[in-house]
């Protein structure tokens, strides 16, 4: 095998309980006029107060924008990168969960380059860097403090749609699991459960070719030695940590454990990509309006079960991450751990109509950066056969 390797990642991360005390001097070297991203909760937060207290301690002249809203409607990251040109921030700082950070992303690539979001959707269509940018998650699930994507929710389109760059990873991600202890047990179940589909995706996607230049050819370039090696340390540390961090919040180590899992799944899927699982959430999301943790998690196990025939050999090296006796131990493993965390078994019980599987089936084959890396291939009918045996709770006939 040729050993191939890709990394993307924040110029500094810094993790650890406290860490999110450096904020003042680290923002110092980056600018004078911060832009704060942030939602209408957390801005009322005492944690969220004292960090812009450190901001202006620091001497920056600081502007909170508290507008984000769940999925980040295009309008609205428009919106605030307009309100925020009076400001003229040369720096930006998201603080929350993934919609914060994936806003911050935002505001910070228009303010840069000027047009809307739509002119850069897809893969590499960032022209160059982006206001620098500092992120700081409050949940762990999305990995979106190191990943180069930004998803958003556009009114004239169906599903969520995404703008991918390297551009778009943040200049210095603090991640300080202290800000998560406060995060009730389902936020931590559906944002640990993503962080783990992001692992699990990463380490099973489609392994490409490595011809010179594949990272310039695609932000996803597929299973790698790098991806791999932060993938498993993700399951391993997801594995150990979440149920515990929802049964108990105030747990530290098992937040610890959850909060850097979620980070190293983001350095992973940042490279490797997602695949099927996230295909079908997009338009399962559209229109089941649920949290996006949750379909990708509830749709784990069935997509696992699809590709079991193509990754034998991740299998045998989940399970020794995972502690357990084998890999054929792994599928009703994750089934079983999802489902004490309170994740949804079926399509069904996330609120999908049967009547719509042929729709959702169509709509997930189109998406087809997400199923060329998935690792066993995918035709119309066989999508189509995997959506309904989702829906129905039949993972046996995947089998």
């Amino acid at each position: 095998m040729n050993l191939f390797g890709t990394l993307r990642a924040p110029r500094e991360l810094l993790f650890g309980a406290g860490q999110r005390h450096a904020l003042g001097s680290v923002a110092a070297t980056l600018g004078r006029r911060a832009l704060v991203v942030t939602d209408i909760r957390l801005a009322a937060d005492a944690d969220f107060r004292a960090l812009v207290g450190q901001l202006e301690t620091a001497g920056l002249a600081v502007l909170i924008d508290s507008s984000t809203l769940p999925d980040v409607p295009v309008e609205q990251a428009v919106a605030s990168a307009e309100n925020a040109r009076i400001f003229r921030p040369d720096l930006v700082i998201g603080i929350g969960g993934g919609s914060c950070l994936d806003m911050a992303k935002c505001v910070a690539l228009l303010l840069a380059h000027g047009g809307c979001p739509q002119d850069y959707y897809g893969e590499h269509t960032v022209p160059g860097p982006v206001l620098p940018l500092i992120a700081i998650p409050t949940t762990a699930g999305t990995g979106s403090e190191v990943t180069p994507v930004a998803v958003l929710s556009d009114s004239e389109r169906s599903l969520k749609v995404g703008i991918s760059s390297p551009h778009l990873i943040p200049t210095v991600s603090i991640c300080d699991p202290e800000l998560t202890l406060s995060c009730p047990p389902g936020l931590t179940a559906i944002a640990g459960a993503d962080a783990l589909t992001h692992a699990i995706e990463a380490f099973t996607a489609i392994r490409r070719d490595p011809v010179p230049g594949l990272a310039l050819q695609r932000v996803f370039v597929g299973k790698n030695a790098l991806s791999d090696h932060f993938a498993l340390s993700a399951i391993r540390l997801l594995w150990q940590g979440l149920e515990a961090a929802c049964k108990d919040g105030a747990d530290q180590a098992a937040r610890e454990k959850v909060m850097l899992g979620a980070t190293l799944a983001g350095l992973a899927f940042g490279v490797a990509g997602t695949a099927a699982a996230h295909a079908i959430q997009y338009p399962v999301g559209a229109l089941t309006h649920t949290a996006h943790g949750l379909g990708v998690a509830c749709l784990m196990p069935y997509v696992m079960t699809w590709n079991q025939p193509a990754i034998g050999p991740e299998l045998v090296e989940i399970a020794d991450a995972a502690g357990l006796d084998g890999p054929e131990d792994v599928i009703p493993a994750l089934a079983a751990l999802f489902e004490r965390i309170g994740i949804p078994v079926t399509l069904r019980d996330l609120g999908l109509a049967e009547d719509r599987i042929d729709w959702v089936a169509e709509q997930s084959s189109g998406i087809a950066r997400l199923i060329q890396n998935n690792p066993r291939p995918l035709n119309p009918q066989e999508m189509r056969s995997l959506v309904a045996a989702a829906h129905g709770g039949d993972r046996a006939s995947l089998i």
